[in-house]
């Protein structure tokens, strides 16, 4: 990173124990506002550049509210904890309009043909976020010691929106499973030989109250990086989760093995998993548990899904 300035932002959201992929995405936008306005300093700038940004980001970007939401919490975080100079509650801009659009499914056939043709290297992966409804990066941070064999069940920790939640497991998965520890307590072993070795990367509090925890077992990550790698908050030497984009990667080489005909990305299968799960007749609340949805409304685009036709009514001509 060339730019002191974002640097220097980048260095407080690591003391103020923010996590690297919110770090990536404010500096991503504050970057990208900086830009926008010529390589001004944001401390010259303030409520008009950016509602001036917000705007362009609707009329010409045509991005999707979501993204407009990120951009305004990058800036919002941006001059509140930086600048010092926080932003007016009332900012005047375009909300975006844009329409969302209903998730990609993929079928029961369609599904077992994707399992079929992925790599043992990403089976498990792939298979833990359509069988228990994982998104990317909750399997991707997954330790040891959320699966729980006796209960048939995944703790998810620290989930979106920081939440916590249990998940269902498959039990045909066992076998595979057992195997990935196998395989990480021998990474383990290898690296506890290592002098320079520090532990795994442990959240908040728990490093210092569980700081001999980080070279045991329990705490490792489920699918951890080929090599050991600086953490760029403590400069100590770590053994992190496998980079997320290696499963994305995986996921589109794997569509296109099985030809299946939908832009299918690691989402597609949590997607599939929640419209599978209600068509089996499960409660929607059940699902949105699941899910980790905060709100109902959220898990129900599923049911638009399953619906026959508009509203759920079926063609007269059906019947003929």
């Amino acid at each position: 990173m060339k730019s002191p300035f974002l640097k220097m932002i980048q260095e407080k959201m690591y003391l103020k124990r923010y996590a690297k992929r919110t770090i990536e995405t404010y500096l991503y936008w504050i970057s990208a506002y900086i830009r926008f306005h010529h390589m001004r300093h944001p401390s010259t700038m303030g409520d008009t550049e950016v509602e001036a940004f917000l705007n362009h980001l609707v009329n010409e970007k045509n991005v999707a509210a979501n993204t407009q939401s990120l951009a305004l919490n990058s800036l919002v975080f941006l001059y509140k904890e930086i600048v010092k100079q926080p932003l007016s509650q009332t900012l005047n801009f375009v909300s975006s309009q844009k329409k969302q659009k209903l998730p990609e499914v993929l079928t029961h056939s369609e599904i077992k043909r994707f399992l079929d043709h992925c790599s043992p290297k990403h089976y498990l992966a792939c298979a833990l976020m359509y069988g228990s409804e994982l998104r990317l990066m909750e399997t991707m941070r997954l330790r040891v010691k959320d699966i729980n064999f006796d209960y048939h069940c995944i703790n998810i920790v620290d989930g979106k929106g920081g939440k916590n939640r249990i998940v269902t497991l498959a039990p045909e998965l066992f076998h595979a499973l057992r195997a990935q520890i196998n395989h990480v307590s021998y990474v383990l072993s290898l690296d506890n030989n290592n002098p320079n070795f520090s532990g795994v990367w442990m959240p908040n509090r728990l490093r210092d109250k569980y700081r001999s925890q980080a070279q045991t077992l329990p705490w490792q990550y489920l699918f951890p990086s080929q090599n050991l790698s600086t953490d760029p908050e403590s400069g100590l030497l770590r053994r992190h989760h496998i980079d997320e984009k290696q499963v994305q990667r995986a996921v589109r080489k794997t569509t296109e093995l099985a030809k299946i005909n939908k832009h299918v990305t690691p989402h597609t299968l949590r997607h599939s998993f929640a419209t599978h799960l209600l068509q089996s007749g499960a409660d929607i609340r059940t699902v949105q548990s699941q899910l980790g949805h905060s709100d109902v409304k959220t898990t129900q685009i599923y049911t638009h899904i399953l619906q026959n036709g508009a509203q759920g009514v079926t063609s007269p001509l059906s019947r003929i």
